[in-house]
């Protein structure tokens, strides 16, 4: 089975860890929502515990490395993951459902297992109550293990995971959210970059475009001078006033939200079913759409289409009953759950005629219509409905009229002059259905590799603008030649990152004998070797970064910024230049993280932490040799 993250981990590397199996598959909201759990725990818990994801596929496309591999990375995922396409860990450990967690302990048992979503406080608190048992009996091996990341392979591109795109014919302009980036890149429909809105880091910052911060977007929708967002990791609608240039959040507590019918209550069940908007947590917004003086939003974790009017008044479900499936029916259920209603699956993208709000049901694989008037039922344009059975698992890649029709985890839709134009995502094709007869016609993806998992589409004039996500890429369209072309971005640039020195509170802290020196052309030297044990060399793929700073003020030592420097190639081996001015005493520190590997084609990678303290007397009669800075990590 291939390993992602890592190399492939075997019985005696993970030896005196609890270890996680997490069962997911990426196209899974639920799952998604357990990362940050996982994330969490991994640090509160840094040296006890190992999570692994087993990428056990739901869909054909899920299964090819390479699509977990950027899944991975758009994830943040910093665990090992193997992919098990073929279900063999799935059915081992007698997995059912999407997402899965299997505890083994560090003797290597089966201890505990949970099926479906679980927050990082009930994870906590399973550890808390039985580590100190292992502990006791010194059955925990508290050697640190990190892994070769696959973040550390990405080169920088402009646009990183780009998921939806909007364009506004009337202004001319285009807008991106450049999801993996945190931000919203507005353009002209030639893509001359007009503003940046968000710094790039995550966050919920509100404020002037400089200073605000997103957490994933998604979905947007333009109203006269107003944009909404879907910032979906930060479960928030945000509005951002394009005349003023202001971030605001206006739905939304800043995390996940539990009520898929907020008001309900177990003494009142029935409708309506509606809170106030800043004070309702919101569940994986993932597309907006603006009709009259209402924001529909198409929630995916609890599988249904919200309402907001746009004076933010109350928001809540206008569609569907919570319950993952594709069934057509009235719009809502008299009781939260209840059968006999609508039902959706994970609805990803949103469009309309004016008459239905069409929704790209991305886990059904389906295009669905609901009404405006709520006198009309939900109804399925091509897709899983009709089945008596298994409409989740219903998928392929087949054209034709609607009662043949197969789609792959559709994420976007566009209606243009009774057409809607979708993203058929996991077929790397554009689309183009009937709404009337649901008849379905590929338009462009036929060429191998020229989209990869598509995700936003919109239009203007003759042109489709879509998000090509695991591309980095928008490409354009053109109705009628069905041409494709790239659409650049001309001096666009991937965000700074803004750098903070690491606290180092659990590195190694080596004390340095006090040493006489004298500067060489303004500088001194130290001398750092990295002494590895027998059978282990430096990571090559992972950076390596060291920090010098200077503990004390007024003396001779000139530090620059923070003192970070990233070396060309890692190596045990370097020579640190500190710049001086003057003689007298000082005290700096070099610190560092390192990562190494076991000698082999799949070995093992660990890191060290160290931190030199190291006292130095500057004066002319001091040696000009390089002070020597030795460390060797734990012996295994």
């Amino acid at each position: 089975m291939p390993w992602l993250n890592t190399g492939p981990l075997n019985k005696r590397d993970l030896r005196g860890k609890f270890v996680i199996l997490d069962f997911w598959t990426y196209c899974c909201i639920n799952c998604h929502h357990i990362l940050p759990n996982l994330r969490k725990l991994e640090e509160a818990y840094p040296d006890e515990i190992v999570v692994i994801g087993v990428h056990s596929a739901k869909f054909d496309e899920e299964k090819d490395t390479e699509n977990i591999r950027d899944a991975i990375i758009r994830h943040d995922i910093r665990h090992p993951v193997v992919n098990d396409a073929d279900h063999k860990l799935w059915n081992l450990f007698g997995v059912q459902s999407w997402p899965t967690l299997i505890v083994i302990d560090p003797e290597g048992y089966f201890v505990a297992k949970n099926g479906g979503e679980i927050t990082f406080e009930a994870l906590d608190a399973f550890f808390k109550k039985n580590m100190p048992y292992y502990v006791n009996n010194k059955l925990i091996d508290k050697t640190p293990l990190r892994f070769e990341l696959e973040e550390f392979k990405v080169e920088p591109t402009p646009l990183k995971y780009p998921g939806k795109v909007l364009a506004d014919e009337a202004s001319q302009r285009l807008f991106v959210t450049d999801s993996s980036h945190n931000r919203i890149v507005i353009s002209d429909l030639e893509g001359n970059v007009q503003d940046i809105i968000g710094t790039g880091s995550v966050g919920r910052q509100n404020g002037g475009y400089d200073i605000a911060t997103f957490d994933h977007p998604q979905g947007l929708a333009l109203h006269e001078n107003t944009l909404y967002v879907a910032d979906v990791e930060n479960h928030m609608i945000r509005k951002i006033d394009l005349e003023a240039k202001q971030v605001t959040t206006i739905a939304g507590i800043g995390k996940q939200g539990q009520n898929a019918f907020p008001g309900s209550t177990p003494s009142k069940q029935s409708r309506p079913w509606f809170g106030k908007p800043k004070f309702t947590g919101l569940n994986s917004p993932w597309a907006l759409w603006v009709h009259n003086t209402d924001l529909f939003i198409a929630m995916a974790g609890p599988h249904q289409i919200w309402r907001m009017p746009l004076d933010e008044s109350i928001i809540g479900p206008y569609a569907g009953n919570g319950r993952e499936d594709i069934v057509d029916g009235p719009l809502l259920p008299n009781i939260p759950y209840g059968l006999g209603s609508s039902s959706f699956a994970q609805p990803s993208g949103l469009t309309s005629d004016g008459e239905y709000l069409y929704i790209a049901d991305s886990e059904g694989s389906s295009i669905r219509g609901v009404p405006f008037d709520r006198r009309k039922s939900v109804m399925t344009v091509v897709g899983t409905s009709g089945l008596p059975q298994g409409r989740l698992f219903y998928f392929g890649d087949q054209d034709g009229p609607k009662e043949k029709v197969k789609l792959q985890h559709v994420l976007g839709v566009q209606y243009h002059k009774g057409n809607i134009y979708i993203t058929d995502t996991y077929n790397d094709k554009v689309k183009v259905v009937d709404a009337a007869t649901g008849t379905t016609k590929t338009i462009a993806g036929n060429v191998k590799g020229e989209f990869d998992e598509p995700s936003g589409i919109t239009i203007a004039g003759n042109t489709l603008f879509i998000a090509d996500t695991n591309n980095h890429k928008i490409r354009t369209i053109e109705l009628g030649t069905f041409k494709v072309a790239t659409l650049d971005f001309p001096g666009l640039e991937p965000p700074e990152k803004v750098e903070v020195v690491p606290e180092f509170t659990d590195a190694v802290r080596v004390a340095v004998r006090s040493a006489n020196v004298q500067a060489v052309a303004g500088k001194v030297k130290l001398a750092v070797s990295l002494k590895l044990p027998i059978g282990w060399k430096m990571n090559p793929q992972a950076p390596q970064v060291y920090y010098v700073q200077d503990t004390t003020d007024g003396g001779p030592l000139k530090i620059v910024a923070n003192g970070k420097v990233h070396l060309e190639q890692p190596t045990k081996e370097f020579i640190v230049e500190v710049p001086v001015s003057g003689v007298g005493e000082d005290v700096l520190t070099v610190s560092m993280d390192y990562y190494y590997c076991q000698d082999n084609e799949n070995g093992l990678c660990k890191v060290a932490s160290v931190v030199f303290e190291i006292p130095l007397v500057v004066s002319a009669s001091g040696t000009a040799k390089p002070v020597s800075l030795t460390h060797a990590p734990a012996a295994f």
